[in-house]
């Protein structure tokens, strides 16, 4: 391998070993040596080096003590101690550590350690290259979104504007003038609207920085229910808010949860339930909140349990986007809260959720 332009840095107190491993090794690698842990040092502030050789035992700084030291200020360069005598437990600590590539013992052996260079390069090379493409991918998803949210707010304007025309007609008594069209393009809108507005909600649940605000369930639960309810006037909702101290948190995130839960227990109600009804619980402690939500809907099959928080995630008779309890649980782990379920086809789902109180 002929690499001149590999950066290797060699540090050692003994002079004579500097001089041997530059006259092997200085016409297939760009050799920098440095007599101690400091001048080596100096030499990484100015000369960006791929991989690092450094003696174990040096006064005053060891070789595992001088690569712990700059794990975080120069994470890239690959390390590989050398070493005279073999300290098994500080050997063992460094590897663990992620301090070191690997370590060989003195005297070295040219083509053992040309070959361990190599390697080395090798593997400095793959971290750099995965780098550039996980900020490249990110780069690219970040793009994705803001032309997804973009084309969905682009959507909403002649959307908005085609459910205000079919409201018209019904105000003007000429909804059942043309058959089932009017009721089709209802239909078709509103579900396009809800596509819309779970896009957008999984976008600012991913990019919104969380904002912790007092929040008071006396008024968040009866705005939520006016919210999501207004085209259902058969559900009874029954709320019992318990909240005597002050509750802060993301109220942004916790609306999505809330919202995406309560729509939920509307839309899976039996269709042949006299008594439609949704409880919701609402505690409020000093360290967090604890929510419940339960409805007496259709439920949910057992072995549908742990896939219903999985991005497009629908049963057969699940109709929606598949992102509304993905976009539950995202919206979750962002602000440290958990949630529970446990459903009965027979007597429906509850929902259990816990976030802290950031206050």
């Amino acid at each position: 391998m002929s690499a001149p332009n590999v950066r290797v840095l060699y540090i050692d107190d003994e002079e004579n070993n500097l001089q041997a491993f530059k006259a092997s090794f200085r016409r297939q690698y760009e050799i920098y040596t440095a007599i101690s842990a400091a001048e080596g040092l100096k030499i990484l502030e100015n000369i960006s080096v791929q991989v690092i050789l450094a003696d174990q035992k040096m006064p005053g700084t060891t070789g595992v003590e001088f690569f712990k030291s700059i794990t975080d200020s120069y994470p890239d360069p690959i390390r590989i101690l050398l070493t005279g005598y073999t300290d098994i437990e500080a050997l063992a600590d460094a590897i663990n550590h992620g301090d070191i590539y690997r370590y060989i013992t003195k005297p070295w052996n040219d083509l053992e350690l040309h070959n361990s260079i190599k390697n080395a390069y090798d593997a400095y090379k793959s971290k750099i290259d995965l780098r550039n493409k996980v900020a490249e991918l990110e780069k690219t998803n970040d793009e994705l979104n803001r032309f997804i949210y973009s084309i969905s707010h682009e959507l909403r304007a002649p959307l908005v504007s085609a459910m205000g025309i079919v409201n018209l007609v019904k105000m003007e008594g000429l909804y059942e003038s043309s058959g089932e069209y009017w009721s089709l393009i209802e239909t078709c809108s509103n579900k396009l609207d809800y596509y819309i507005q779970k896009t957008l909600q999984y976008y600012k649940n991913n990019k919104t920085v969380s904002e912790h605000s007092l929040i008071d369930f006396h008024k968040l639960i009866p705005g939520l229910i006016d919210l999501y309810s207004y085209a259902d006037k058969e559900t009874t909702f029954n709320t019992v808010i318990d909240q005597k101290v002050p509750f802060y948190g993301d109220a942004f995130r916790i609306e999505v949860i809330l919202g995406n839960l309560i729509s939920n227990a509307i839309k899976y109600q039996k269709e042949t339930e006299l008594n439609k009804k949704v409880n919701i619980h609402i505690a409020v402690r000093k360290d967090q909140v604890e929510m419940s939500i339960n409805d007496n809907g259709m439920g949910i099959l057992n072995e549908h349990l742990e896939k219903i928080f999985t991005q497009f995630f629908k049963s057969k008779v699940n109709h929606g986007s598949g992102l509304g309890l993905f976009i539950v649980k995202e919206a979750l782990n962002k602000i440290n809260g958990k949630i529970a379920v446990s459903s009965d086809p027979a007597e429906g789902t509850t929902f259990k959720i816990t976030i802290p109180n950031v206050k």
